[in-house]
């Protein structure tokens, strides 16, 4: 019975090809990629930056 609709979770590796190359080189909206960008900037904004070392640690003294 072919139906067209997927049976099972799992695909092919031919078939997982065949979809990644067609999906290569495509665009993405403007309002997508503007989307995209709000999202990475929320997420970055969560993320604390790298503590820098004080001249007391870095000298050894305690």
């Amino acid at each position: 019975m072919a139906t067209g609709k997927r049976q099972f979770r799992d695909m092919e590796d031919d078939v997982k090809q065949k979809i990644s190359q067609s999906l290569k080189n495509r665009g993405k909206s403007s309002e997508h990629a503007q989307k995209i960008s709000d999202s990475m900037k929320r997420y970055w904004k969560t993320v604390p930056p790298k503590p820098k070392p004080s001249d007391e640690e870095s000298s050894g003294v305690i």
